[in-house]
């Protein structure tokens, strides 16, 4: 698991189109920009508390987290019941769906394909963060 830290530049403002663009059936749509947006500050809240990791496997697709992908997670959000939590479970780092009824805590798999995750009464769970969003490259242009 790679883990990366957060590196602010100066902003990099990109063009928001002013109506959003029909993902089912096509409907007309304006050239209009509405405002330029940084992705920096859209993505992320709490610099100090916000690292990026790189996603491996498959376990968290029903949480919409993919292999590749760049989970965003920050340290100082409290986990709230369906959140993708960052954990070490015995030393084992993961993502996994967190769920709390009173002061019992359970941890999950998206993915029906996985069997379910039984957290042992001895387990040490180490809470890393919460996915606050994620980044999921598709294709790149080639540079130069």
């Amino acid at each position: 698991m790679q883990i990366y830290g957060i590196s602010l530049g100066y902003p990099i403002p990109l063009p928001l189109l002013a109506r959003p663009v029909a993902a089912g059936f096509p409907s007309p749509a304006d050239d209009f920009i509405e405002e330029e947006i940084d992705l920096q500050r859209l993505l992320i809240v709490n610099r100090p508390a916000t690292f990026l990791v790189r996603v491996a496997g498959d376990s968290m697709v029903g949480k919409s987290l993919f292999n590749d992908d760049l989970a965003i997670v920050d340290r100082s959000l409290e986990p709230q019941n369906g959140d993708v939590v960052m954990v070490d479970v015995d030393g084992e780092r993961s993502f996994k769906v967190w769920q709390r009824q009173g002061h019992r805590v359970s941890l999950a798999f998206a993915n029906p394909r996985y069997p379910a995750f039984n957290l042992s009464p001895s387990a040490v769970v180490e809470v890393w963060g919460v996915v606050s969003a994620s980044i999921n490259p598709r294709r790149r242009a080639q540079r130069g």
